[in-house]
């Protein structure tokens, strides 16, 4: 890891974007072969097929994300991490997309074992010839480009794109997960822009939200459920870069399980504004004397508010919004 190289590759982020909505324009390479290994498995079951999504870290944050998408169009998609023991086992409805952005990560290396020769397993990586594409049946690439400092930052973005793109096509044309993962090109696209809006504007928030954000016990991350892959990243973000403490909650469930530290602790957050428990969680701090940055919404109290060009869209949120961790932690970093 190169925690140096973490700013170039922030940097890079809608370049990279802008290449991947040109792609899924022109046809995102192997999609064609799953549609043909949905539509095999969904024949032999006589309905949709199940879907898995394996990972860990970033690519269980944004599995988990798509997977949620996908059931509240009536999809069968979940993500579990690939250390766990309680997988399901092999069987002609169920397709199973293992995911790593090195295609090295040695528990999804593990998990796979119960798959492979099925032709119902795919991998969706950043690295051409890794050791999870020689054992998956078909390999879909994330097109994030060489991440210098080899921290999944461009790469998380991608997972959401191309793993949407790739629930969607192991689908009927019909069936309503392909509406609700649709319009990729253009997510893309906006997500390219807000990316490149935050990156032209951190002059102006960087500094009030790194001062805000900065306390001896660390810093503590809200977002919606369904953009709890934000949070999740973000605090990971902050303690692989610089090292430094962060949790991450769901800003519902936060009054259950960490609202207690604002009583004893000096309690700093990074909120994801959209929830409709933000007001609960706002007053709980509030009360407490607690510090706030929200983000993608304005919230009332906030020592900094942060927005960007779509940010009422939680789709291109997803795909922007934890730059502004990203770029705490790196300044984290250059601090020392």
């Amino acid at each position: 890891m190169d925690p140096a190289s973490f700013t170039d590759d922030l940097n890079r982020l809608p370049e990279r974007l802008g290449a991947l909505a040109e792609l899924l324009d022109a046809g995102l390479p192997g999609l064609e072969e799953a549609e043909r290994i949905g539509a095999v498995a969904s024949a032999r079951a006589g309905r949709p097929p199940r879907v898995l999504i394996l990972g860990m870290g970033s690519s269980n944050y944004a599995g988990d994300a798509v997977a949620r998408e996908a059931r509240e169009a009536g999809g069968s998609v979940v993500a579990e991490l690939a250390s766990t023991r309680s997988l399901p086992a092999a069987a002609d409805d169920l397709v199973v997309i293992a995911v790593s952005a090195t295609g090295g990560s040695v528990e999804v290396l593990d998990a796979v074992g119960a798959y492979t020769g099925t032709g119902r397993l795919i991998a969706v990586t950043n690295r051409a010839g890794s050791k999870l594409e020689a054992v998956a049946d078909l390999t879909i690439g994330q097109h994030a480009g060489v991440e210098a400092s080899g921290i999944a930052c461009r790469s998380f973005r991608h997972t959401l794109v191309v793993l949407r793109a790739l629930v969607a096509a192991l689908h009927d044309p019909a069936h309503p997960v392909r509406a609700r993962l649709g319009g990729l090109p253009e997510l893309a696209r906006a997500g390219a822009a807000a990316n490149a809006a935050l990156l032209e504007t951190a002059g102006d928030w960087l500094a009030p939200v790194t001062e805000a954000l900065t306390a001896p016990m660390g810093a503590w991350v809200l977002a919606p459920v369904e953009r709890f892959s934000s949070s999740r990243q973000s605090a990971l973000m902050m303690r692989e870069v610089p090292r430094r403490p962060a949790f991450a909650s769901e800003t519902g469930d936060w009054s259950h399980v960490d609202v207690y530290l604002t009583k004893t602790q000096d309690y700093r957050a990074l909120v994801y504004a959209g929830s409709a428990w933000d007001a609960q969680a706002i007053d709980w701090m509030t009360q407490r004397g607690s510090t706030w940055v929200s983000v993608a919404g304005e919230l009332p109290g906030a020592a900094a508010a942060v927005r960007f060009p779509g940010d009422e869209d939680p789709r291109v949120a997803q795909l922007a919004e934890v730059l502004v961790a990203e770029r705490v932690a790196a300044r984290w970093f250059e601090l020392g």
